[in-house]
């Protein structure tokens, strides 16, 4: 939903339709990608998804109309979930894609399973855009430590999805 941003700046940033429409962009990304009926999970931005509104009102107010108008469409949407383990669940199969609220909610996981094989891969851009996970590694440039796991992994994406959508390469 958000970027690199302050997380005061980011929980301010989520409205209903701005939810919906990073939904709809997931769900033709990955449908541009293969994928016919992709499920999309969407994490809440609470604890336990707001427990109800015990932990807050925007899961209830904001995330779960956009997630149900996702749905109107026939968007294979569903949440919010609590992120403490929608990526778990996502990993194991249940889902293609998960919706992070903030920077940092989608990013945990994914460099916990794997950041060597992290790659971060911006949809909605009429270019393929792909960059390693990990970022710069400027503490690790002239040493002989670095490992380049990561960025054969973002060549590979770049040129499968280069082919997939058209783009030059």
């Amino acid at each position: 939903m958000t970027g690199h941003q302050s997380l005061r700046t980011a929980l301010d940033a989520i409205d209903t339709e701005r939810e919906l429409g990073v939904i709809r962009l997931t769900h033709r990304t990955l449908r541009r990608g293969g994928l016919p009926a992709p499920r999309i999970a969407v994490a809440g931005l609470n604890p336990h998804a707001g427990e109800n509104g015990l932990f807050g009102r925007e899961d209830l107010d904001v995330i779960a109309p956009a997630i149900r108008a996702a749905r109107d469409e026939g968007i294979l949407a569903s949440g919010p979930w609590p992120s403490d383990t929608v990526f778990m669940r996502a990993r194991a199969g249940e889902f293609d894609a998960v919706v992070a609220q903030y920077h940092d909610q989608g990013l945990i996981p994914v460099k916990y399973l794997g950041l060597e094989r992290g790659v971060n891969i911006t949809i909605g851009l009429p270019f393929v855009r792909i960059g390693v996970d990990h970022g710069t590694a400027f503490d690790l440039a002239g040493t002989g430590r670095a490992d380049h796991t990561s960025l054969l992994t973002a060549l590979h994406h770049a040129d499968r999805l280069s082919s997939m959508t058209g783009c030059p390469r």
